[in-house]
C-alpha cells in the first residue's frame, strides 16, 4: 500500500493545493509581514501626541521609534540560523505570536519606558519577519515570473506607511495614543491562523551553532551608532560622549570584519560582498532606508508640527499617495521581470529623492493641494523601488546563500531606516535651534533638503549594479 505523505509537510500541501500553493504561501507571509510594517509606520502620526502626553521633546520621543527600528534590525541579525534551527513554519509563528503580545501590553502602558519597551518587543518580532517574505518569493517562484511575485507582495506591504497613518491619525485623535497600538492584531490573528493550516513542517533541521560574538560585535556597533547620531543634538559633534559612540561603532565593525574573515561559520559571511552587484545593492539598500523610514517619520510630524493639522488631517494627507503607490507597484513588479532591475530601481530612486527637493524649493510652505500632489511624486518612486530592489540585489546569488543574502540586505535597509529617523529627529531641533522657532518651516524644507541628497546619491551605486538575463539565471 502506498504511504500517504504527512498532512503538513510541504510536499502533501502542494499536492492538496496545487500550482496555488506557493501563492498561499506568499499570502501567509505576506499578511504576517503587513502586521509587523503597520507596527513600524502607525506609530508615527502619534509623536506629538506622546510628546504633549508626557511632556518629552522630539529628541526624547522618537527614542520610541529607534527603540523599535534599533530592535527590529539586529533581530534579523539571527534570522537565516533560526530559518536552519527550528525551521520556517515556526519562527514566523513565534514571531507573530510576540508581535501581538508586545502590541496588546504597549496598549495598556501608563509610562514611557513601557512604551519603549513594548515597541522594542515589537521590533524584535518585526525584525524576523521582514526577510521571510522576499525568502518565499526567491525559493518558490521561477526568475521569470518573480517580479510579478515581488509586486503582488509588496503591493500590500507598500500601501501599509500609506494607508496607516491616515487611520492611525483618526484613532489618535478618537482614542488616544494607545488605540494605535491595537491596530495590527487583526492581521496577527489571521496570519497566525493561516500559517498553522498552511505552512509546511520542516523537511530538515540544521543543528549549526549560532555565531554570537558577531552577533554581540555587530549589536553593540549598532547600538553603538544609533546613540552617536541621538546624541548630536544634546551634545554636539565633537563632545566625548558623541565621539566616542562613533568610535566604539567603528572599532567593533572592524573588530567583525577580521572576526568573520577567520570564522567558520560567520553571522555575515563577508565573501558576499565581493560579488558586486550585491555590495552596491547593499548601499542602495541602505540609503533606501534612510529615505524611507525618515520621510515617514518627517511628514507626519511636519503637517502636525509645522503646518499646524490635526493627526488624522496629517494622515489623511498621505492617502493619495498611498493610492498612488498601490497602482504602481504591480505595474513595476512586471516590468522588472521584462526589463533590468537595476534600470526600475534607479528612476524610482530619482522620483523618490526629487519629491523631497520640492518641498525644499517651497520652502517648506505648501498648501495641503501642493503637499498631495509632491507626496504622490515620491510614492511611485517608491513603487517602482520596491519590487525591483531586492530582485537586483540577490537573485543573481546561488540558491544556498538565498537565506542569509536577503537577511543582510534587510539589515542594511532597517539600520539605514534606524540612522534616517534619529538623524531626521536631531536635524529637525538642531536646525529649529539654529534658524529660532520662527523659522520651523525653514528648518523642516532643509531636512527634506537633505534626504533628497541621501537618496539621490544613492543612483550611483545603482547605476553599478550589475544585470544578467533572466534565462541565465539558475
Amino acid at each position: 500500500m502506498k504511504r500517504l505523505p504527512e498532512p503538513r509537510t510541504f510536499d502533501a500541501l502542494t499536492e492538496r493545493h496545487g500550482e496555488r500553493y506557493k501563492w498561499l504561501l506568499l499570502l501567509v507571509v505576506g499578511i504576517g509581514t503587513v502586521a509587523g510594517v503597520l507596527s513600524t509606520s502607525v506609530f508615527n502620526v502619534a509623536v506629538v501626541a506622546l510628546s504633549s502626553e508626557f511632556g518629552l521633546g522630539q529628541d526624547r520621543v522618537q527614542w520610541a521609534m529607534t527603540g523599535f527600528m534599533a530592535a527590529m534590525t539586529l533581530s534579523m541579525l539571527p534570522a537565516a540560523w533560526l530559518l536552519d534551527r527550528i525551521g520556517f513554519r515556526r519562527t514566523f509563528i513565534g514571531s507573530i505570536l510576540l508581535l501581538a503580545a508586545a502590541s496588546l501590553a504597549g496598549s495598556l502602558a501608563t509610562a514611557f519606558w513601557f512604551v519603549v519597551v513594548a515597541r522594542v518587543l515589537q521590533g524584535l518580532a518585526t525584525g524576523v519577519l521582514q526577510p521571510l517574505a522576499m525568502l518565499v518569493v526567491l525559493r518558490m517562484f521561477p526568475p521569470q515570473v518573480q517580479g510579478r511575485a515581488s509586486g503582488v507582495l509588496v503591493l500590500g506591504i507598500s500601501s501599509t506607511p500609506a494607508i496607516a497613518p491616515a487611520i492611525g491619525g483618526v484613532l489618535v485623535d478618537r482614542f488616544g495614543w494607545e488605540a494605535i497600538f491595537l491596530l495590527n492584531l487583526p492581521f496577527c490573528a489571521v496570519a497566525l491562523a493561516m500559517g498553522l493550516f498552511l505552512l509546511p513542517l520542516p523537511r530538515e533541521i540544521r543543528k549549526g551553532r549560532f555565531d554570537f560574538l558577531g552577533a554581540l560585535l555587530l549589536s553593540v556597533a549598532t547600538l553603538a551608532l544609533v546613540e552617536g547620531v541621538a546624541s548630536l543634538q544634546g551634545n554636539g559633534l565633537l563632545d566625548p560622549w558623541t565621539l566616542g559612540h562613533f568610535a566604539v561603532a567603528l572599532v567593533l565593525t572592524g573588530g567583525f570584519a577580521a572576526y568573520a574573515r577567520r570564522a567558520e561559520a560567520p553571522l555575515i559571511d563577508l565573501s558576499l560582498f565581493r560579488q558586486r552587484t550585491f555590495s552596491m545593492g547593499t548601499i542602495v539598500a541602505f540609503s533606501y532606508g534612510f529615505g524611507l523610514f525618515g520621510s515617514t517619520y518627517l511628514i507626519p510630524v511636519y503637517l502636525q508640527h509645522a503646518l499646524g493639522y490635526s493627526a488624522a488631517a496629517a494622515g489623511g494627507a498621505l492617502i493619495p499617495s498611498g493610492i498612488a503607490l498601490t497602482a504602481t507597484t504591480p505595474v513595476a513588479g512586471r516590468l522588472a521581470d521584462r526589463f533590468p532591475p537595476k534600470w526600475i530601481t534607479t528612476i524610482g530612486l530619482v522620483l523618490f529623492g526629487s519629491s523631497f527637493f520640492l518641498f525644499f524649493l517651497y520652502d517648506g510652505r505648501v498648501s495641503y493641494a501642493e503637499l498631495i500632489a509632491i507626496t504622490l511624486v515620491g510614492r511611485i518612486g517608491l513603487g517602482m523601488i520596491l519590487p525591483a530592489l531586492n530582485l537586483a540585489t540577490v537573485r543573481e546569488l546561488p540558491a544556498h546563500r538565498l537565506a542569509q543574502s536577503t537577511v543582510v540586505v534587510s539589515y542594511v535597509r532597517q539600520l539605514g531606516g534606524v540612522i534616517g529617523i534619529a538623524a531626521m529627529a536631531v536635524f529637525v531641533e538642531w536646525r529649529v535651534a539654529v534658524l529660532g522657532p520662527s523659522a520651523v518651516l525653514q528648518a523642516y524644507a532643509q531636512s527634506f533638503c537633505f534626504l533628497g541628497l541621501v537618496i539621490l546619491a544613492s543612483v550611483v551605486a545603482a547605476c553599478l549594479m550589475q544585470h544578467q538575463p533572466a534565462e541565465q539565471r539558475r
